[in-house]
């Protein structure tokens, strides 16, 4: 049984029991009581195993036991496989008999009825009251490869990679995959509702079981979004990367949102943030979670994102540096020198430049590979390989290229071996004798070329600087009631976000004196009070030169809109910098989220946008700057001058953190943002409670 580390749950008993109970075991074939006991008695590896059924007698040729408080032993674990009218009574009755983790197989609890929602509740109560640990309701069971627990419906193979996942299927559409390509399966769980153990929980297990060496997860729902990024980046930092595959692209459930940052803000661009935040590797398809972990599994990472194409074909190299680059890689230009080493290893015909394509040299001397692949990885200038090609065919031909073929692959895992950097294979021979040498030795190969450019991604990556930034939310500040838009501003400017002069005017009189006191000067912006989107509401009025146009500009918004207040603020040229918008948005399961873009008022137009979890540094929010598409605005286009990024960065992490420090506000949005050559400065802003 593995250790458990300080603040995790101890789940041993959920992974490596020494006796297990099934309640509800039954002889029918279409039941889960006859599934899981039958698995159960396949794979007992000498544990105890209690078979419980109401009618006792004997259950797939076991003695049955009427009722769990039978046993006059510990039971470290207990599968419950009934109705859910006799739920509660089968948890009691677990608990009676000392078990620390039950497995909930019952339907029917809090994804029905507000009544079942209410009895899960009872019934999580009770269970941690007792020091148990429950998962589910409404999962379809546990499995431990290497305690040989294999407690669900279908048998797993054995392997290092753990599977969480809410659904069954696409579990057993994973272990399928890895096990096609020599992988297999370390644990997996059923998530279920749950109500207890949650997703966070099971992945901490993980962190602390030598066993596992890549967490596959897939979530429709993850319960408490920043426990998930906490468990990803621990798992990280012990070496297990996490592979998420997390579907519902889908944008509707921003439909509703009050302001541009919420109509912006769709669960799939949080969960890509989430990812981020928590150094996690997206994926949208099991046969792509599988060929990331074939090469994850592998245990190399680049240093650096530069690669070198080696190919004996120059159609598959350009494709290969398409798609590189499409994941963010480089193929950079090799220099002189090393075209020299690599000409002498191959033959004059080769092109050295990158892709590096031996050009036949294969058909003459198969061994040429192996030279190819060991000079460049010898080589300062390229952190990875992605070997791709015919390499494979000529094992599959008669003759003396097979052998010649099969033993250049020996000597290619020899120079692969002799150092770290990482070497992703291709071929269109992917079960030849040659590839098999490769891939028995470790090496990731692929058929497609996507699919080994992919995974070579998955594993040429830096952690993005948000890893860095803390999850743990501030503590919240004093709450404010005026949600309002000088409230909002006062909050800001109060955070360091600066704001043009304002004066709030609430008669002609009080215009009056404003104007004639010169504070904020001519020219000004006129800015009704009490709506949301004041522009969109024809409550901004800009560039009033005198007293006469911001007297008849009063009288026009007070006759239409009938503000409780208005606004008199000073005239910033837009034209003399770039527009952005700085938002942040409550998620209900990960937090705040902060999302910064281009546009002002045609932002939701533009989408240009980007995401992290908040709080942010400044050095991330800069990051998030940095990957907006149209981010060369900032460093001055057609004659205009660069502008201060770094500035911009720091109102982006200032406005964050005012929000992660305000439960009470569900969205906070300042736009525009004007950023320009000497600073910042907030035009507008707005705040939404829950």
């Amino acid at each position: 049984m593995s250790t458990t580390r300080t603040g995790h749950r101890d789940l041993g008993a959920l992974f490596d029991p020494r006796s297990v109970a099934v309640v509800g075991a039954s002889d029918d074939t279409a039941k889960w009581g006859y599934m899981l006991a039958k698995q159960l008695l396949a794979h007992d590896d000498g544990r105890t195993v209690h078979l419980v059924n109401r009618k006792g007698g004997t259950v797939q040729g076991r003695p049955a036991l009427a009722s769990l408080r039978d046993v006059e032993a510990t039971v470290d674990l207990v599968a419950i496989c009934v109705p859910v009218a006799g739920l509660l009574d089968a948890v009691d009755d677990s608990l009676a008999v000392g078990a620390r983790a039950i497995v909930a197989i019952t339907a029917g609890l809090s994804e029905a009825s507000d009544e079942g929602r209410a009895l899960e509740q009872e019934i999580v109560r009770r269970v941690r009251d007792a020091g148990s640990a429950l998962v589910g309701p409404n999962c379809l069971g546990v499995v431990d490869t290497t305690s040989s627990l294999q407690l669900a419906s279908d048998t797993f193979h054995a392997g290092a990679v753990a599977v969480l996942s809410q659904s069954g299927n696409v579990a057993l559409d994973i272990d399928s995959l890895l096990h096609a390509r020599g992988l297999g399966v370390s644990r997996f769980v059923s998530l279920g509702n749950q109500s207890d153990v949650s997703l966070a929980d099971l992945m901490l297990a993980c962190a602390d079981h030598q066993g596992t060496t890549a967490v596959a997860v897939y979530a429709e729902d993850v319960r408490d979004g920043r426990a998930f990024v906490a468990a990803a980046r621990e798992l990280r930092e012990a070496g297990k990367p996490v592979v998420l595959l997390a579907p519902g692209r889908s944008a509707a459930a921003a439909r509703g949102a009050a302001s541009h940052t919420g109509s912006l803000t769709s669960p799939t661009r949080v969960v890509d943030a989430a990812c981020v935040a928590g150094d996690i590797i997206r994926v949208h398809s099991p046969a792509e979670l599988v060929d990331v972990l074939v090469t994850l599994v592998s245990g190399r990472r680049a240093s650096g994102r530069r690669v070198a194409v080696f190919t004996d074909g120059g159609g598959y190299g350009a494709i290969a540096s398409d798609l590189l680059e499409h994941y963010g890689l480089e193929v950079p230009h090799l220099s002189e020198p090393l075209g020299v080493r690599l000409r002498a290893a191959l033959w004059e015909q080769a092109s050295p430049i990158n892709p590096v394509d031996i050009a036949g040299a294969g058909e003459q001397d198969p061994g040429s590979y192996a030279r190819g692949v060991a000079e460049l990885l010898a080589s300062d200038e390229v952190d990875s390989v992605l070997w791709i090609g015919y390499f494979g065919g000529y094992a599959t031909l008669p003759g003396s290229l097979g052998p010649r073929e099969i033993a250049a692959a020996h000597d290619a895992v020899a120079a692969i071996a002799a150092q770290r950097k990482p070497v992703v294979v291709q071929s269109m021979f992917p079960h030849s004798d040659s590839i098999a040498v490769l891939r028995d030795a470790g090496v990731p190969v692929f058929r497609g070329i996507a699919e080994a450019a992919r995974s070579l991604a998955s594993i040429s990556h830096e952690p993005h600087p948000a890893y860095a930034d803390p999850l743990a939310l501030p503590d919240p500040a004093p709450e404010i009631d005026d949600l309002g838009y000088v409230a909002t501003r006062t909050l800001l400017e109060d955070a360091g976000v600066p704001f043009p002069a304002m004066v709030v005017v609430r008669s002609e009189d009080e215009l009056l004196a404003a104007l004639g006191s010169g504070e904020p000067p001519f020219p000004v912006v006129l800015k009704a009070m009490g709506l949301l989107h004041k522009s969109d509401a024809g409550g901004v009025v800009l560039r009033l030169q005198d007293e006469a146009e911001a007297l008849a500009a009063y009288r026009d918004l007070v006759a239409r809109l009938a503000p409780p207040a208005v606004t008199v603020e000073a005239m910033v040229d837009l034209a003399a910098g770039v527009e952005v918008i700085v938002g942040v948005q409550e998620d209900a399961r990960f937090g705040p989220v902060v999302l910064v873009g281009l546009g002002g008022v045609l932002t939701e137009v533009l989408d240009d946008v980007a995401f992290a979890l908040a709080p942010v540094s400044p050095e991330t929010a800069g990051r998030l700057l940095r990957s907006l598409h149209a981010a060369a605005l900032f460093d001055g286009v057609r004659g205009r001058p660069a502008v201060d990024v770094h500035a911009l960065a720091r109102l982006v992490s200032a406005v964050a953190q005012v929000a992660a420090s305000h439960p009470e506000i569900a969205e906070l949005e300042v736009n525009p943002v004007l950023v320009g050559p000497d600073g910042v400065i907030a035009l507008d802003a707005r705040a939404v409670a829950p």
